[in-house]
């Protein structure tokens, strides 16, 4: 079936790309350079897929979803053997700046073709199941990248990540033909116009924000737990495991998601998720000992986790017919921004007050996040009830 095949290659490729979000800083640091500095190189990883997001969306929507997929995981694979090919800091800018564009060409159509396949009612199990794919992704790849660094060395270690998007890009070359032509089909007529003006439905753009605001959760930890480990003396298998452990947290919540959605709505629960995880974030600070980390990140991974199915499922719902991976690509814009915004930010908060600040201020962000969240739920009509219909 396509979902099955969409999911095998998702965990592939992401495995690869989510390894690398833990090899890379690591190896930065490892070369010497600050904190700040860290942050430039992984705010690099989301510079141009904020830039092209939606311009991948519209080439889905157009020509399907084949030829994005397998370039995206081609990508993906070059990226990452490009500090095995040329060791040195220079390698790393070049690897995030690559990794991270040419993964959008295959996550937007993954998100865009996602809901039209099978029946409508079949969108809440094909969104879980994608969430799920990406989940035991996130479990893998961080130990490959933890253990391959502390036993054969980082260049080896950017060799062995590069081997799980390589199998994706033969998945994709001997059966991609079972994927959709197109996303949804259209009939040629639509009006052009701009993909913010999506943004004029309301209950789309609250859908987008909510998103953005788990994004900035979920970063912060990818990008400043390894900063953190690394001070406090862990190794890089030790930080690797610990992570994986904020990733079984994600797969086991979003496993629970259709009995949470049968008590809140769609909305309802990504709010209760940013504030779940800002208290979260306020565990960190507090402890060194790596089994207590390793609870923290689970407790975190099951707020960010319920993040991203809710909110993909949302904007499919709420995106004009014909325009689902243009929607998809407005909400990786948005988080991408985060993605960028994110490292520099709080690279340079951690680098002049240390590393509580951090955790501390984006804790207050998310619990204001989900304050007002709520708080404007209350005054209007709330977006995320079954009044969610695609326009």
């Amino acid at each position: 079936m396509p979902i099955h095949l969409i999911v095998l290659t998702c965990v592939l490729t992401h495995a690869g790309f989510s390894g690398a979000k833990v090899a890379l800083p690591l190896h930065a640091l490892s070369l010497g350079v600050d904190a700040f500095s860290v942050g430039v190189i992984m705010a690099l990883w989301a510079l141009c897929p904020m830039l092209i997001a939606l311009y991948v969306g519209r080439l889905v929507d157009r020509v399907g979803p084949r030829v994005p997929m397998l370039g995206g995981a081609i990508g993906v694979v070059v990226a990452l053997l490009v500090p095995y090919v040329f060791p040195g800091l220079a390698a790393l800018y070049v690897l995030s700046l690559v990794v991270g564009t040419a993964f959008q060409f295959f996550f937007v159509p993954t998100q865009g073709i996602t809901g039209a396949l099978g029946k409508p009612e079949d969108r809440a199990r094909n969104y879980s199941l994608l969430a799920i794919g990406f989940s035991i992704a996130s479990f893998v790849g961080p130990l490959i990248a933890g253990f391959s660094i502390d036993y054969l060395g980082f260049e080896l270690a950017y060799l062995a990540l590069a081997a799980c998007p390589a199998v994706a890009v033969l998945v994709l070359w001997f059966k991609g033909s079972l994927l959709p032509a197109a996303a949804v089909g259209t009939d040629g007529k639509q009006k052009k116009s701009s993909s913010f003006d999506l943004l004029r439905n309301a209950n789309l753009r609250n859908a987008i924000v909510a998103s953005g605001l788990i994004s900035v959760a979920w970063d912060l930890y990818q990008f400043f737990f390894p900063i953190y480990g690394h001070s406090i003396g862990l190794s890089a298998s030790a930080i690797g495991v610990i992570i994986s452990m904020f990733a079984v947290a994600v797969f086991s919540i979003r496993v629970a998601l259709p009995r949470l959605a049968r008590m809140w709505s769609e909305f309802e629960i990504l709010l209760r998720a940013i504030g779940f995880s800002g208290v979260a974030l306020l565990l960190f600070p507090l402890f060194q000992d790596p089994y207590l980390l390793a609870a923290a990140s689970f407790v975190l991974g099951l707020g960010c986790g319920v993040g991203q199915p809710m909110s993909m499922s949302l904007i499919y719902s709420l995106s004009p017919a014909g325009r689902a991976s243009e929607g998809a690509g407005l909400r990786v814009t948005f988080n991408h921004f985060t993605h960028m915004v994110v490292p520099l930010a709080f690279g340079a908060v951690g680098t002049a007050f240390g590393f509580a600040p951090v955790f501390v201020s984006c804790s207050a962000l998310m619990l204001g996040g989900s304050g007002y969240g709520f708080w404007v739920e209350r005054r209007s009509a709330r977006p995320g009830t079954s009044v969610h219909k695609r326009p």
